[in-house]
């Protein structure tokens, strides 16, 4: 069971949360903005203080924050305007069919049946092709390299996630984050050989690790892209 009181402290708003599952006093920062969370039977004052005796951390992380939110590109959806695929910037062309939507080397070429759609219809569109696309890409990778390695997958999926690239369960089932697809080539190549690593290594020891390497010599590099430009693959 949990409960919630609103408070500021100098300018800074902020939730008490009491959970009967928590055992020691936290601080989360995320889209619900900070909060303070506290055992169910401890003493409001103690989350206050916590809080107060941390502010300079929490000002920290959250200049962070707006500067992260400051580096989001902002797209108009419509047609001639540059999307990234694979790193590169393309146009958004209009295809004539369905048949003939895909993202090239060129071009993004996207099918929609609104004559003149506006940019929601249009950006509802992008996603799914965009999702179609990297799932195609992903599946292709996935299975290659798996299949290099002498290890079996039993699915690939893709899915708009919050806070993980990737996945592989016990079962052999890749699910992939489809934002990917916007990162440069070689950072779908790193995320590519860590999941199908997993394959092999179900933990991030040294022999998952060397295995990693083994296939993507700069996954060090790749993987630090990822963690601080991540915030940037949105459409």
């Amino acid at each position: 069971m949990t409960q919630a009181q609103d408070f500021i402290f100098e300018d800074i708003p902020y939730r008490l949360v009491r959970s009967s599952r928590r055992k020691r006093l936290g601080l989360v920062l995320g889209t619900a903005g900070v909060e303070v969370r506290i055992p169910q039977r401890c003493a409001a004052r103690y989350g206050h203080e916590f809080l107060q005796e941390n502010i300079q951390w929490v000002r920290a992380q959250l200049l962070a924050a707006d500067r992260r939110a400051a580096q989001v590109p902002q797209y108009q959806y419509t047609f001639g305007e540059t999307f990234p695929w694979l790193g590169q910037q393309l146009p958004l062309l209009r295809a004539a069919d369905s048949s003939r939507a895909g993202i090239g080397a060129d071009a993004i070429r996207l099918y929609t049946r609104y004559r003149q759609p506006d940019e929601a219809q249009l950006q509802s569109a992008l996603q799914r092709l965009y999702q179609r696309e990297a799932l195609a890409l992903l599946t292709q990778k996935s299975h290659r390299l798996a299949g290099q390695l002498g290890l079996t997958i039993s699915s690939v999926k893709v899915r708009r996630t919050k806070t993980k690239w990737g996945h592989c369960s016990i079962r052999g089932e890749l699910q992939f984050n489809w934002l990917i697809g916007l990162a440069p080539e070689p950072v779908v190549d790193y995320l590519v050989a860590h999941e199908v690593c997993h394959l092999q290594h179900h933990n991030h020891s040294r022999a998952f690790w060397q295995l990693v390497q083994s296939v993507c010599p700069r996954f060090k590099e790749l993987r630090r892209w990822l963690r601080d430009n991540g915030h940037r693959l949105t459409l």
